[in-house]
Protein backbone atom coordinates (compact mmCIF):
# COMPACT_ATOMS: atom_id res chain seq x y z
CA UNK A 1 0.00 0.00 0.00
CA UNK A 2 2.73 2.42 0.96
CA UNK A 3 4.63 1.70 -2.24
CA UNK A 4 1.58 2.64 -4.29
CA UNK A 5 1.09 5.87 -2.35
CA UNK A 6 4.69 6.85 -3.01
CA UNK A 7 3.91 6.88 -6.71
CA UNK A 8 1.20 9.49 -6.13
CA UNK A 9 3.47 12.19 -4.74
CA UNK A 10 7.11 12.64 -3.85
CA UNK A 11 8.15 14.07 -0.51
CA UNK A 12 10.79 16.35 -2.01
CA UNK A 13 8.32 18.97 -3.17
CA UNK A 14 8.29 17.95 -6.84
CA UNK A 15 4.53 17.39 -7.07
CA UNK A 16 4.20 20.34 -9.46
CA UNK A 17 6.91 18.93 -11.71
CA UNK A 18 5.04 15.63 -11.87
CA UNK A 19 1.81 17.37 -12.88
CA UNK A 20 3.42 19.33 -15.74
CA UNK A 21 5.84 16.68 -16.99
CA UNK A 22 3.46 15.55 -19.74
CA UNK A 23 2.46 19.03 -20.92
CA UNK A 24 3.15 19.87 -24.55
CA UNK A 25 3.67 23.59 -25.07
CA UNK A 26 4.90 25.36 -28.18
CA UNK A 27 7.59 26.97 -26.00
CA UNK A 28 9.42 25.04 -23.27
CA UNK A 29 9.42 28.19 -21.14
CA UNK A 30 5.65 27.87 -20.79
CA UNK A 31 6.08 24.56 -18.99
CA UNK A 32 8.51 26.11 -16.54
CA UNK A 33 6.17 29.02 -15.94
CA UNK A 34 3.24 26.67 -15.33
CA UNK A 35 5.23 24.70 -12.76
CA UNK A 36 6.22 27.88 -10.95
CA UNK A 37 2.65 29.18 -11.10
CA UNK A 38 1.31 25.95 -9.58
CA UNK A 39 3.79 26.19 -6.73
CA UNK A 40 3.03 29.87 -6.13
CA UNK A 41 -0.74 29.40 -6.06
CA UNK A 42 -0.38 26.32 -3.83
CA UNK A 43 1.68 28.35 -1.35
CA UNK A 44 -0.67 31.34 -1.43
CA UNK A 45 -3.91 29.37 -1.29
CA UNK A 46 -7.04 31.42 -1.71
CA UNK A 47 -5.20 34.70 -2.24
CA UNK A 48 -5.09 36.98 -5.25
CA UNK A 49 -2.53 36.58 -7.99
CA UNK A 50 -0.30 39.38 -6.60
CA UNK A 51 -0.50 37.75 -3.18
CA UNK A 52 0.58 34.38 -4.61
CA UNK A 53 3.37 35.82 -6.76
CA UNK A 54 4.61 38.38 -4.17
CA UNK A 55 6.30 40.74 -6.67
CA UNK A 56 5.37 42.65 -9.79
CA UNK A 57 7.70 40.70 -12.10
CA UNK A 58 6.24 37.32 -11.18
CA UNK A 59 2.69 38.70 -11.21
CA UNK A 60 3.15 40.17 -14.68
CA UNK A 61 4.62 36.88 -15.91
CA UNK A 62 1.62 34.97 -14.51
CA UNK A 63 -0.87 37.31 -16.21
CA UNK A 64 1.09 37.06 -19.45
CA UNK A 65 0.96 33.25 -19.23
CA UNK A 66 -2.81 33.21 -18.66
CA UNK A 67 -3.46 35.61 -21.55
CA UNK A 68 -1.16 33.89 -24.07
CA UNK A 69 -3.18 32.94 -27.16
CA UNK A 70 -1.01 29.83 -27.69
CA UNK A 71 -1.99 28.43 -24.28
CA UNK A 72 -5.35 26.85 -23.48
CA UNK A 73 -6.83 24.51 -20.88
CA UNK A 74 -5.88 21.43 -22.90
CA UNK A 75 -2.21 22.39 -22.82
CA UNK A 76 -2.30 23.27 -19.12
CA UNK A 77 -4.07 20.06 -18.06
CA UNK A 78 -2.30 17.74 -20.48
CA UNK A 79 0.39 16.85 -17.94
CA UNK A 80 -2.14 16.37 -15.16
CA UNK A 81 -4.21 14.04 -17.36
CA UNK A 82 -1.11 11.95 -18.04
CA UNK A 83 -0.28 11.85 -14.32
CA UNK A 84 -3.86 10.74 -13.61
CA UNK A 85 -3.45 7.89 -16.09
CA UNK A 86 -0.22 6.82 -14.37
CA UNK A 87 -1.87 6.87 -10.94
CA UNK A 88 -4.78 4.92 -12.39
CA UNK A 89 -2.38 2.26 -13.69
CA UNK A 90 -0.48 2.16 -10.39
CA UNK A 91 -3.57 1.00 -8.50
CA UNK A 92 -2.90 -2.71 -8.41
CA UNK A 93 -5.24 -5.53 -9.30
CA UNK A 94 -8.28 -5.46 -11.50
CA UNK A 95 -10.64 -3.75 -9.07
CA UNK A 96 -12.83 -1.08 -10.66
CA UNK A 97 -12.15 2.62 -10.36
CA UNK A 98 -14.83 5.29 -10.50
CA UNK A 99 -15.04 8.24 -12.89
CA UNK A 100 -17.31 10.89 -11.37
CA UNK A 101 -18.99 13.36 -13.72
CA UNK A 102 -20.73 16.63 -12.82
CA UNK A 103 -21.26 20.21 -13.95
CA UNK A 104 -20.76 23.42 -11.98
CA UNK A 105 -21.06 27.14 -12.67
CA UNK A 106 -18.61 29.98 -12.02
CA UNK A 107 -20.32 33.36 -11.94
CA UNK A 108 -18.61 36.75 -12.13
CA UNK A 109 -19.75 40.34 -11.66
CA UNK A 110 -18.82 42.46 -14.67
CA UNK A 111 -20.31 45.58 -16.19
CA UNK A 112 -19.74 44.12 -19.65
CA UNK A 113 -20.80 40.49 -19.96
CA UNK A 114 -19.65 40.04 -23.55
CA UNK A 115 -15.95 39.22 -22.99
CA UNK A 116 -16.83 36.40 -20.58
CA UNK A 117 -20.15 35.14 -21.87
CA UNK A 118 -23.70 34.54 -20.74
CA UNK A 119 -24.38 32.27 -17.78
CA UNK A 120 -28.06 32.86 -17.01
CA UNK A 121 -30.78 35.49 -16.82
CA UNK A 122 -32.80 35.92 -13.64
CA UNK A 123 -35.40 38.25 -12.14
CA UNK A 124 -33.86 40.65 -9.64
CA UNK A 125 -36.52 43.25 -8.87
CA UNK A 126 -39.77 44.88 -10.06
CA UNK A 127 -40.13 48.43 -11.28
CA UNK A 128 -42.66 50.97 -10.02
CA UNK A 129 -45.33 49.55 -12.30
CA UNK A 130 -44.76 45.99 -11.06
CA UNK A 131 -42.98 44.74 -14.18
CA UNK A 132 -40.11 42.29 -13.53
CA UNK A 133 -36.63 43.42 -14.45
CA UNK A 134 -34.13 40.91 -15.79
CA UNK A 135 -30.53 40.71 -14.66
CA UNK A 136 -27.94 38.95 -16.79
CA UNK A 137 -25.16 37.01 -15.07
CA UNK A 138 -21.93 36.31 -16.87
CA UNK A 139 -19.75 33.32 -16.18
CA UNK A 140 -18.53 29.92 -17.26
CA UNK A 141 -19.75 26.37 -16.93
CA UNK A 142 -17.37 23.50 -16.25
CA UNK A 143 -18.07 19.81 -16.73
CA UNK A 144 -15.37 17.73 -15.06
CA UNK A 145 -14.58 14.04 -14.75
CA UNK A 146 -12.75 13.04 -11.58
CA UNK A 147 -11.16 9.62 -11.15
CA UNK A 148 -11.43 8.18 -7.62
CA UNK A 149 -10.88 4.81 -6.02
CA UNK A 150 -13.82 2.94 -4.50
CA UNK A 151 -12.48 4.23 -1.14
CA UNK A 152 -12.88 7.82 -2.31
CA UNK A 153 -9.23 8.77 -2.95
CA UNK A 154 -9.09 11.20 -5.91
CA UNK A 155 -6.47 10.22 -8.47
CA UNK A 156 -6.98 13.27 -10.66
CA UNK A 157 -9.03 14.64 -13.53
CA UNK A 158 -9.47 12.66 -16.74
CA UNK A 159 -11.52 15.12 -18.81
CA UNK A 160 -12.86 18.63 -18.54
CA UNK A 161 -15.00 20.98 -20.64
CA UNK A 162 -15.56 24.75 -20.35
CA UNK A 163 -18.23 26.73 -22.16
CA UNK A 164 -20.75 29.55 -21.91
CA UNK A 165 -24.41 29.58 -22.81
CA UNK A 166 -23.62 31.70 -25.87
CA UNK A 167 -22.62 28.46 -27.59
CA UNK A 168 -26.16 27.12 -27.21
CA UNK A 169 -27.96 30.41 -27.87
CA UNK A 170 -31.35 29.83 -29.45
CA UNK A 171 -31.82 26.36 -27.97
CA UNK A 172 -34.82 27.42 -25.88
CA UNK A 173 -36.49 28.95 -28.94
CA UNK A 174 -35.89 25.72 -30.81
CA UNK A 175 -37.57 23.76 -28.01
CA UNK A 176 -40.77 25.75 -28.59
CA UNK A 177 -40.98 24.46 -32.14
CA UNK A 178 -40.04 20.80 -31.71
CA UNK A 179 -40.10 18.22 -28.94
CA UNK A 180 -36.82 18.43 -26.95
CA UNK A 181 -36.48 14.65 -27.13
CA UNK A 182 -36.25 14.95 -30.92
CA UNK A 183 -33.38 17.41 -30.82
CA UNK A 184 -30.02 15.92 -31.82
CA UNK A 185 -27.77 15.41 -28.82
CA UNK A 186 -25.07 17.49 -30.55
CA UNK A 187 -27.28 20.60 -30.24
CA UNK A 188 -27.73 20.22 -26.49
CA UNK A 189 -25.46 21.06 -23.59
CA UNK A 190 -25.83 17.44 -22.49
CA UNK A 191 -23.46 16.40 -25.29
CA UNK A 192 -20.67 17.13 -22.79
CA UNK A 193 -21.58 13.94 -20.91
CA UNK A 194 -20.84 11.85 -23.99
CA UNK A 195 -17.65 13.74 -24.84
CA UNK A 196 -16.20 13.41 -21.34
CA UNK A 197 -17.12 9.73 -21.12
CA UNK A 198 -15.28 8.99 -24.35
CA UNK A 199 -12.31 11.22 -23.51
CA UNK A 200 -11.80 9.84 -20.01
CA UNK A 201 -12.20 6.23 -21.13
CA UNK A 202 -9.67 6.72 -23.91
CA UNK A 203 -7.22 8.43 -21.56
CA UNK A 204 -7.32 5.72 -18.90
CA UNK A 205 -6.97 3.01 -21.57
CA UNK A 206 -8.73 0.32 -19.55
CA UNK A 207 -12.48 0.69 -20.19
CA UNK A 208 -13.39 -2.53 -18.40
CA UNK A 209 -12.13 -1.15 -15.06
CA UNK A 210 -13.90 2.21 -15.42
CA UNK A 211 -17.32 2.77 -13.88
CA UNK A 212 -18.78 6.17 -14.79
CA UNK A 213 -20.99 7.74 -12.11
CA UNK A 214 -23.54 10.49 -12.76
CA UNK A 215 -26.56 12.14 -11.17
CA UNK A 216 -30.00 12.50 -12.71
CA UNK A 217 -28.68 14.91 -15.31
CA UNK A 218 -26.74 12.00 -16.82
CA UNK A 219 -29.90 9.95 -17.43
CA UNK A 220 -29.35 10.10 -21.19
CA UNK A 221 -29.98 7.09 -23.43
CA UNK A 222 -27.28 8.25 -25.86
CA UNK A 223 -24.84 8.07 -22.93
CA UNK A 224 -25.78 4.45 -22.24
CA UNK A 225 -25.16 3.58 -25.89
CA UNK A 226 -21.85 5.47 -25.94
CA UNK A 227 -20.65 3.50 -22.90
CA UNK A 228 -21.56 0.24 -24.63
CA UNK A 229 -19.70 1.29 -27.78
CA UNK A 230 -16.42 1.97 -25.97
CA UNK A 231 -16.77 -1.09 -23.71
CA UNK A 232 -17.02 0.71 -20.37
CA UNK A 233 -19.56 0.68 -17.51
CA UNK A 234 -21.83 3.15 -15.74
CA UNK A 235 -24.04 3.67 -12.69
CA UNK A 236 -26.39 6.65 -13.02
CA UNK A 237 -29.36 7.98 -11.12
CA UNK A 238 -32.45 7.83 -13.31
CA UNK A 239 -35.24 10.40 -13.40
CA UNK A 240 -37.02 9.23 -16.57
CA UNK A 241 -39.50 6.35 -16.47
CA UNK A 242 -38.13 4.64 -19.56
CA UNK A 243 -39.88 2.07 -21.67
CA UNK A 244 -39.11 -1.54 -20.95
CA UNK A 245 -39.89 -4.70 -22.91
CA UNK A 246 -43.43 -5.02 -21.55
CA UNK A 247 -44.33 -1.70 -19.91
CA UNK A 248 -42.07 0.82 -18.17
CA UNK A 249 -39.17 0.39 -15.78
CA UNK A 250 -41.16 1.77 -12.84
CA UNK A 251 -44.09 -0.55 -13.55
CA UNK A 252 -41.84 -3.59 -13.65
CA UNK A 253 -40.01 -2.59 -10.46
CA UNK A 254 -43.31 -2.38 -8.58
CA UNK A 255 -43.65 -6.11 -9.07
CA UNK A 256 -40.23 -6.81 -7.53
CA UNK A 257 -40.25 -7.75 -3.86
CA UNK A 258 -37.74 -6.39 -1.37
CA UNK A 259 -34.57 -8.47 -1.76
CA UNK A 260 -32.52 -7.09 1.11
CA UNK A 261 -32.09 -4.39 3.73
CA UNK A 262 -29.07 -2.15 4.13
CA UNK A 263 -28.36 0.26 6.97
CA UNK A 264 -26.26 3.35 6.32
CA UNK A 265 -25.19 6.36 8.38
CA UNK A 266 -26.27 9.76 7.09
CA UNK A 267 -26.42 13.29 8.47
CA UNK A 268 -29.48 15.45 8.89
CA UNK A 269 -29.79 19.11 7.94
CA UNK A 270 -28.08 20.09 11.21
CA UNK A 271 -25.08 17.84 10.56
CA UNK A 272 -25.99 15.29 13.22
CA UNK A 273 -25.46 11.57 12.41
CA UNK A 274 -28.52 9.46 11.73
CA UNK A 275 -29.18 5.87 10.64
CA UNK A 276 -31.28 5.01 7.60
CA UNK A 277 -32.52 1.54 6.64
CA UNK A 278 -32.85 1.04 2.89
CA UNK A 279 -35.09 -1.56 1.26
CA UNK A 280 -33.28 -2.81 -1.84
CA UNK A 281 -34.86 -4.15 -5.02
CA UNK A 282 -33.17 -4.94 -8.33
CA UNK A 283 -34.01 -6.52 -11.66
CA UNK A 284 -32.31 -7.11 -14.99
CA UNK A 285 -34.53 -5.86 -17.81
CA UNK A 286 -34.67 -4.58 -21.36
CA UNK A 287 -34.70 -0.77 -21.63
CA UNK A 288 -35.85 0.83 -24.86
CA UNK A 289 -35.13 4.33 -26.21
CA UNK A 290 -37.92 6.86 -26.69
CA UNK A 291 -40.09 6.32 -29.76
CA UNK A 292 -38.43 9.22 -31.55
CA UNK A 293 -35.02 7.53 -31.24
CA UNK A 294 -35.96 3.90 -31.95
CA UNK A 295 -34.41 4.01 -35.41
CA UNK A 296 -31.13 5.44 -34.15
CA UNK A 297 -30.46 3.49 -30.94
CA UNK A 298 -30.98 -0.17 -30.06
CA UNK A 299 -32.60 -1.41 -26.82
CA UNK A 300 -30.18 -2.19 -24.00
CA UNK A 301 -30.15 -4.81 -21.26
CA UNK A 302 -29.65 -2.91 -17.99
CA UNK A 303 -30.09 -3.46 -14.27
CA UNK A 304 -32.44 -1.24 -12.27
CA UNK A 305 -31.61 -0.83 -8.57
CA UNK A 306 -34.12 0.83 -6.26
CA UNK A 307 -33.13 1.76 -2.69
CA UNK A 308 -35.97 3.27 -0.64
CA UNK A 309 -35.69 4.33 2.98
CA UNK A 310 -38.11 2.74 5.38
CA UNK A 311 -40.00 5.19 7.55
CA UNK A 312 -40.06 8.99 7.35
CA UNK A 313 -37.10 10.90 8.79
CA UNK A 314 -37.78 14.11 10.69
CA UNK A 315 -34.74 16.31 10.00
CA UNK A 316 -33.87 15.39 6.40
CA UNK A 317 -35.30 14.24 3.12
CA UNK A 318 -36.21 10.62 2.66
CA UNK A 319 -33.68 8.61 0.65
CA UNK A 320 -35.09 7.28 -2.60
CA UNK A 321 -32.41 6.22 -5.07
CA UNK A 322 -33.28 4.82 -8.49
CA UNK A 323 -30.21 3.68 -10.36
CA UNK A 324 -29.53 2.19 -13.78
CA UNK A 325 -26.36 0.27 -14.59
CA UNK A 326 -25.13 -1.98 -17.34
CA UNK A 327 -23.43 -4.22 -14.75
CA UNK A 328 -25.21 -7.40 -13.66
CA UNK A 329 -26.50 -7.65 -10.10
CA UNK A 330 -27.13 -11.16 -8.80
CA UNK A 331 -27.28 -10.64 -5.04
CA UNK A 332 -28.07 -7.97 -2.43
CA UNK A 333 -24.34 -7.71 -1.75
CA UNK A 334 -23.67 -6.71 -5.38
CA UNK A 335 -26.56 -4.22 -5.25
CA UNK A 336 -25.12 -2.64 -2.09
CA UNK A 337 -21.75 -2.43 -3.82
CA UNK A 338 -23.27 -0.40 -6.69
CA UNK A 339 -25.04 1.84 -4.17
CA UNK A 340 -21.75 2.49 -2.38
CA UNK A 341 -20.13 3.40 -5.70
CA UNK A 342 -22.89 5.87 -6.46
CA UNK A 343 -22.55 7.41 -2.99
CA UNK A 344 -18.99 8.44 -3.96
CA UNK A 345 -20.51 10.88 -6.47
CA UNK A 346 -20.53 13.56 -3.76
CA UNK A 347 -16.74 13.62 -3.94
CA UNK A 348 -16.85 15.63 -7.15
CA UNK A 349 -19.16 18.18 -5.53
CA UNK A 350 -16.57 18.49 -2.75
CA UNK A 351 -13.92 19.08 -5.41
CA UNK A 352 -16.01 21.88 -6.91
CA UNK A 353 -16.48 23.35 -3.43
CA UNK A 354 -12.71 23.43 -2.98
CA UNK A 355 -12.35 25.42 -6.21
CA UNK A 356 -14.95 27.98 -5.13
CA UNK A 357 -14.43 28.24 -1.36
CA UNK A 358 -10.76 27.34 -1.05
CA UNK A 359 -9.25 28.59 -4.31
CA UNK A 360 -11.86 31.38 -4.53
CA UNK A 361 -12.10 30.90 -8.27
CA UNK A 362 -15.11 33.23 -8.54
CA UNK A 363 -13.21 36.18 -7.04
CA UNK A 364 -10.81 36.53 -9.96
CA UNK A 365 -10.82 39.88 -11.76
CA UNK A 366 -9.63 38.59 -15.13
CA UNK A 367 -11.70 40.14 -17.89
CA UNK A 368 -12.02 37.52 -20.63
CA UNK A 369 -13.31 33.98 -20.77
CA UNK A 370 -10.04 32.66 -22.23
CA UNK A 371 -7.97 33.96 -19.31
CA UNK A 372 -10.48 32.71 -16.76
CA UNK A 373 -10.52 29.25 -18.32
CA UNK A 374 -6.72 29.06 -18.13
CA UNK A 375 -6.80 30.15 -14.49
CA UNK A 376 -9.50 27.59 -13.65
CA UNK A 377 -7.43 24.87 -15.29
CA UNK A 378 -4.48 25.77 -13.03
CA UNK A 379 -6.71 25.88 -9.95
CA UNK A 380 -8.10 22.44 -10.79
CA UNK A 381 -4.65 20.92 -10.31
CA UNK A 382 -4.04 22.80 -7.05
CA UNK A 383 -7.53 21.93 -5.74
CA UNK A 384 -7.08 18.26 -6.60
CA UNK A 385 -3.85 18.11 -4.56
CA UNK A 386 -5.54 19.52 -1.45
CA UNK A 387 -8.40 17.06 -1.88
CA UNK A 388 -5.96 14.17 -2.32
CA UNK A 389 -4.03 15.14 0.83
CA UNK A 390 -7.23 15.11 2.86
CA UNK A 391 -8.51 11.77 1.58
CA UNK A 392 -5.23 9.85 1.58
CA UNK A 393 -4.85 10.43 5.31
CA UNK A 394 -8.22 8.73 5.84
CA UNK A 395 -7.66 5.72 3.61
CA UNK A 396 -4.00 5.14 4.52
CA UNK A 397 -3.70 6.57 8.06
CA UNK A 398 -0.70 4.40 8.99
CA UNK A 399 1.38 5.43 5.98
CA UNK A 400 4.62 7.33 6.40
CA UNK A 401 4.20 11.12 6.84
CA UNK A 402 7.14 11.58 4.46
CA UNK A 403 4.71 10.94 1.62
CA UNK A 404 3.45 14.50 2.06
CA UNK A 405 5.86 16.42 4.28
CA UNK A 406 9.52 17.35 4.13
CA UNK A 407 11.80 16.79 7.12
CA UNK A 408 11.64 20.50 8.00
CA UNK A 409 7.83 20.51 7.85
CA UNK A 410 7.64 17.47 10.13
CA UNK A 411 10.00 19.12 12.61
CA UNK A 412 7.97 22.35 12.58
CA UNK A 413 4.70 20.47 13.12
CA UNK A 414 6.23 18.67 16.11
CA UNK A 415 7.27 22.01 17.60
CA UNK A 416 4.05 23.86 16.86
CA UNK A 417 1.51 21.20 17.82
CA UNK A 418 2.23 19.13 20.89
CA UNK A 419 1.19 15.49 20.95
CA UNK A 420 -1.72 14.55 23.13
CA UNK A 421 -1.66 11.79 25.71
CA UNK A 422 -2.68 9.13 23.20
CA UNK A 423 -0.73 10.58 20.26
CA UNK A 424 2.75 10.41 21.75
CA UNK A 425 5.36 8.79 19.50
CA UNK A 426 2.76 8.23 16.72
CA UNK A 427 4.67 8.92 13.51
CA UNK A 428 1.90 8.31 10.98
CA UNK A 429 0.46 10.28 8.10
CA UNK A 430 -2.88 10.62 9.85
CA UNK A 431 -1.26 12.06 12.99
CA UNK A 432 0.59 14.75 11.04
CA UNK A 433 -2.44 15.64 8.93
CA UNK A 434 -4.28 16.19 12.23
CA UNK A 435 -1.46 18.46 13.40
CA UNK A 436 -1.62 20.36 10.12
CA UNK A 437 -5.39 20.73 10.46
CA UNK A 438 -4.97 22.09 14.00
CA UNK A 439 -2.96 24.95 12.52
CA UNK A 440 -6.03 25.65 10.38
CA UNK A 441 -8.45 25.70 13.31
CA UNK A 442 -9.32 22.01 13.69
CA UNK A 443 -10.11 21.22 17.33
CA UNK A 444 -9.56 17.43 17.21
CA UNK A 445 -12.13 16.67 19.89
CA UNK A 446 -13.05 13.08 20.63
CA UNK A 447 -16.29 13.12 18.62
CA UNK A 448 -15.12 15.38 15.79
CA UNK A 449 -15.11 14.09 12.21
CA UNK A 450 -11.72 13.68 10.46
CA UNK A 451 -10.14 16.92 9.23
CA UNK A 452 -11.81 18.39 6.14
CA UNK A 453 -10.40 20.12 3.09
CA UNK A 454 -10.79 23.68 4.39
CA UNK A 455 -8.88 23.22 7.66
CA UNK A 456 -6.15 21.27 5.83
CA UNK A 457 -5.97 24.10 3.31
CA UNK A 458 -5.70 26.79 5.99
CA UNK A 459 -3.18 24.74 7.97
CA UNK A 460 -0.98 24.21 4.92
CA UNK A 461 -1.05 27.94 4.16
CA UNK A 462 -0.02 28.78 7.73
CA UNK A 463 2.69 26.10 7.76
CA UNK A 464 4.12 27.55 4.54
CA UNK A 465 4.45 30.98 6.14
CA UNK A 466 6.07 29.51 9.25
CA UNK A 467 8.47 27.46 7.13
CA UNK A 468 9.47 30.58 5.21
CA UNK A 469 10.08 32.42 8.46
CA UNK A 470 12.18 29.56 9.86
CA UNK A 471 14.27 29.43 6.69
CA UNK A 472 14.89 33.18 6.69
CA UNK A 473 15.71 33.15 10.40
CA UNK A 474 18.32 30.44 9.82
CA UNK A 475 19.96 32.57 7.12
CA UNK A 476 19.97 35.68 9.33
CA UNK A 477 21.46 33.81 12.28
CA UNK A 478 23.96 32.14 9.98
CA UNK A 479 25.18 35.49 8.73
Amino acid sequence: MEKRQQSLEDADGTWAAREVAGCKFADTRHGKRLRKLLEQIALGQGGSMPWACQDWGSTKAAYRFLSNSRIDEAAILGGHFQATRERFADVGGKRPLLVLHDTTEFSYRREKTGPIGLLTTCYMWHDAEGRPRLHTLCGLLMHSSLVVTTDGVPLGLAAIKFWTRNKFKGTNALKRKINPTRMPIEKKESVRWLENLRQSTTLLNDPERCVHIGDRESDIFELFCAAQQVGTHFVVCTCVDRRSENATVAAEMKEVRVQGLHRIEVRDRHGKPDLATLAIRYRRLMVRPSRSKEKSYPPLTLTAIYATEQGTPQQRERIDWKLLTDLPVNSPKEAIEKLSWYSQRWKIETFHKILKSGCRAEESKLRTAERLVNLLAVLCVVGWRIFWMTMISRTAPKASPKLLFTSLELRLLDLLVKDGLFEAHEQTLSAYITKLAKLGGYLARANDSPPGNMVVWKGLSRLTDIELGATMAAKVVGN
